[in-house]
């Protein structure tokens, strides 16, 4: 089922490693909403107040609520799943920085570069980042397993 608060995202499906080329980029914008933040916490079980109650995180160093690092983790994730490499990839590895909040309300873009390829053993190292506007708010790297036409 589609989000419908993604908007401007590109056709989910495979690209396999024999087409991957680096360079390659994908990416997708979502809405932050209150409710995304809530079925966050009740999944991970992370009920922290900066992210739920507006009068404690008012008191923090973020002046405000924001929404779970993790949850905006997802976002790249969903690329990786749905996009680059798409259905069929196996993540292996991923390295994050979370270098500014993002708020209930927020357009968060994640992005995705093919950084390196293996070819001979299907790996895949991704260059990843999370805007807000012109602010990144998260980056890192992801290693996956490719797809491939090919049977092992």
């Amino acid at each position: 089922m589609l989000d419908s608060h993604a908007t401007d995202n590109l056709p989910r499906g495979t690209i396999c490693i024999e087409d991957i080329e680096i360079g390659m980029t994908r990416h997708l914008r979502k809405q932050i909403t209150d409710r995304d933040i809530a079925l966050f916490a009740e999944v991970s079980t992370d009920h922290n107040p900066v992210h739920l109650d507006d009068e404690y995180a008012r008191d923090t160093i973020f002046g405000g609520r924001i929404a779970h690092g993790m949850l905006t983790a997802g976002l790249i994730s969903a690329v990786i799943g749905e996009q680059l490499p798409g259905h069929g990839s196996v993540y292996l590895g991923q390295s994050l920085k979370f270098l500014a909040p993002v708020r209930p309300g927020d357009q968060v873009e994640a992005r995705v570069s093919v950084l390196a390829i293996d070819h001979s053993r299907r790996r895949v190292t991704l260059e990843c980042q999370c805007l807000v506007g012109h602010t990144v708010v998260l980056k890192g790297e992801a290693l996956v397993l490719a797809p491939s036409r090919k049977f092992d």
